[in-house]
């Protein structure tokens, strides 16, 4: 007999046969199943769809898993039973490869099922070790599902493409503006248009502060020139506007950061101490010469920006109007500065400030005539549209981003605050496209829902806004907006009278409208006070106020060109190629181009824009010499078609 403990040893050594549970063994895996019959579904629902095609090929949730696995798909049989209920909808990139892998299972058309999810990307899921979460976050919109399989030199350059095209605009203008904008150097004045009280946020360091007495002479300017009626004593010519207001407290910020910056910094400034900074340095031509070179210096040419500002510096100056030559007393505040103001200089100015107030109003005017004559470009206002632009119908073409907002639409029952943002999203480029109005207008536009009153022109032209409101009359939604709300009210386009606008209700517009108003609008809100205007922010924790200013609009219209706009052969989203990222301004160059190429004229152009047909040939249509010989042949070939003769 054999001996015992042996035979046992050499029994477990032996391969064991797998255990099988009781029933029928289960079927063998089949690569393509066939399908039970041969008309795939028409269900427009992701979860409805796979169902139908598990039914269409005779599998349950327990055998499709089985058959993914083996293909090192990484998903639950569970999860694919809730897909298949529509209880839940892939998200990462590991379910969006088992969305291709069924399709592919199922011999279906790539994107058959995946077309479905509304925006058909991964959520998550997508690791970028080494990079920033702030830019990760950003990245991780622009990126295929198969990221992480691809080759690392493959993953370098998708990321170097999203970063140069997609996040930072592709100009050298863009390059440019993103480099120096990492030194900051200006100092902060925009308070002054909100409160009274200095800023005291954490993130506004202390060399960006002017002090107090330096900000008491420009909220005396600004009051000056912003106020309904003048002090006493005070003449002016115009009156600045709210957005006018605040450009000109950016630029006068950014000008006496330069004076203030140190001369050993990136900045490279003068290094003047801030309880030095006076308005009364704007007296002196030697502060102007410097600070036009030092840009000159920073860019590397001169531009119409440092002319912009020696008008100001003149109208400043300007006899009986301007704000310094009726404020004598800033010349106390003058200090020697080496190389520019010299005690002697000081003694002249106070002596006799009005014939310094002339010397400057003459050496503004004589500069700014010197750098009009060199300045150059620093940025082609055309360059991030040219692919739309060089259409033959430049809106046809860029109507293919709101077309591809709506293919990528999130399920607003899964996603609603997605949902709504899209919508948004949409809404934003349709009005645009139909209304052609500047980003403020548009911006500020107030929302009069159906059924209730109509805010009065008297209380719009004193709101300087528009409002988009139901005409029982019309049956229709109109764009009301008093002239004075316009940049160029007193342009001879307006004369004196409102623009009103009848939307037309095509593309379902009026049926987004209505969706935006009655569900998405308030999931945006979040319970945060109602500004009254069309357009909203997202409200979160972090961010309460749901009003846009001019940069965060901007921030809005772009990011939409960015996510929707421009196609992206990695992920084959996106609708136009080669265009890069811009602001909602971009779109009366839209607009005044297409008409120009379909008509021929500036002045029917510059009724899209409300504007005049100077303006259009000056800064809004690219009507080259090729479309123009176009034009005129479309008419000049008549001649040879034999069947028109006829």
């Amino acid at each position: 007999m054999p001996d015992v403990p042996a035979a046992l040893a050499a029994e477990k050594t032996m391969p064991a046969e797998p255990r099988r549970g009781r029933g029928r063994p289960p079927k063998p895996l089949v690569e393509h199943p066939a399908a039970l019959w041969d008309e795939p579904t028409t269900a427009k629902g992701f979860g409805a769809a796979l169902d139908a095609e598990m039914k269409r090929h005779g599998e349950s949730a327990w055998m499709l898993h089985r058959a993914l696995v083996t293909k090192g798909a990484k998903v639950d049989r569970t999860t694919l039973a809730a897909w298949r209920r529509d209880a839940k909808a892939p998200e990462t990139a590991a379910s969006l490869r088992a969305v291709d892998l069924i399709e592919t299972r199922y011999g279906l058309t790539p994107g058959a099922l995946r077309s479905r999810l509304g925006q058909g990307r991964a959520v998550s899921g997508q690791v970028l070790p080494g990079i920033p979460l702030a830019e990760r976050r950003r990245l991780a919109w622009h990126l295929p599902d198969d990221f992480a399989r691809r080759p690392a030199a493959e993953q370098t350059e998708i990321i170097d493409w999203v970063r140069s095209s997609i996040l930072t605009g592709g100009t050298a203008y863009h390059r440019y503006h993103s480099a120096i904008s990492k030194h900051r150097f200006a100092l902060r004045f925009d308070h002054l248009l909100e409160t009274s009280r200095r800023p005291t946020s954490p993130k506004i360091r202390a060399e960006f502060v002017p002090p107090e007495s330096h900000e008491r002479e420009m909220a005396d300017l600004l009051r000056f020139k912003t106020r309904t009626l003048t002090a006493v004593g005070f003449q002016r010519s115009g009156v600045w506007g709210a957005e006018t207001a605040s450009q000109k407290l950016e630029h006068l910020g950014l000008m006496f950061g330069a004076l203030a910056a140190a001369p050993d910094s990136v900045t490279a400034g003068l290094g003047l101490p801030h309880d030095r900074l006076t308005f009364a340095l704007l007296i002196s031509p030697d502060v102007w010469d410097w600070y036009v070179q030092w840009r000159e210096t920073r860019r590397g040419f001169y531009t119409g920006w440092e002319a912009e500002m020696l008008l100001l510096a003149a109208a400043l100056t300007r006899t009986g109007t301007g704000w310094l030559r009726q404020s004598p007393a800033l010349a106390e505040a003058l200090s020697p500065i080496d190389g520019l103001i010299s005690a002697d200089d000081i003694q002249r100015i106070r002596s006799d400030w009005a014939g310094a107030c002339d010397a400057m109003h003459q050496h503004a005017l004589a500069r700014a005539k010197e750098i009009l004559r060199v300045a150059r470009v620093h940025r082609d206002p055309f360059e991030p549209l040219l692919p739309v632009l060089e259409a033959a119908s430049p809106v046809r073409e860029y109507r293919k981003i709101t077309d591809e907002i709506l293919k990528r639409m999130p399920d607003a029952r899964r996603h609603p605050r997605a949902a709504a943002e899209s919508v948004r999203s949409f809404l934003m480029l349709r009005l645009g496209l139909h209304l052609g109005l500047r980003q403020k207008n548009l911006r500020q536009l107030l929302i009069r829902p159906r059924g209730q009153p109509h805010t009065s022109e008297r209380d719009l032209e004193r709101l300087k806004c528009g409002e988009l409101r139901w005409n029982d009359r019309d049956a229709g939604w109109e764009v009301f907006i008093p002239c004075a709300a316009f940049k160029n009210a007193h342009s001879a386009y307006f004369a004196k009278r409102p623009f009103r606008l009848l939307l037309p209700d095509l593309g379902d517009l009026y049926a987004w409208i209505d969706a935006y108003l009655g569900v998405h609008r308030d999931r945006l809100l979040n319970g945060a006070p109602d500004p009254g205007v069309f357009f909203i922010k997202t409200v979160k924790r972090t961010s309460r106020d749901p009003s846009y200013n001019q940069q965060t609009f901007y921030e809005a219209w772009r990011l939409t060109i960015q996510r929707y706009g421009i196609y992206n052969p990695w992920t084959r989203r996106g609708a136009i190629p080669g265009l890069l990222p811009h602001g909602p301004h971009s779109v009366r160059d839209v607009l005044a181009t297409h008409i120009l190429k379909q008509t021929g004229s500036y002045e029917q152009a510059s009724y899209a824009i409300q504007d005049t047909a100077a303006t259009v040939a000056d800064h809004y249509g690219r009507f080259l010499p090729q479309d123009k010989a176009a034009l005129a042949a479309q008419v000049l070939n008549r001649v040879w078609d034999d069947s028109e003769e006829a």
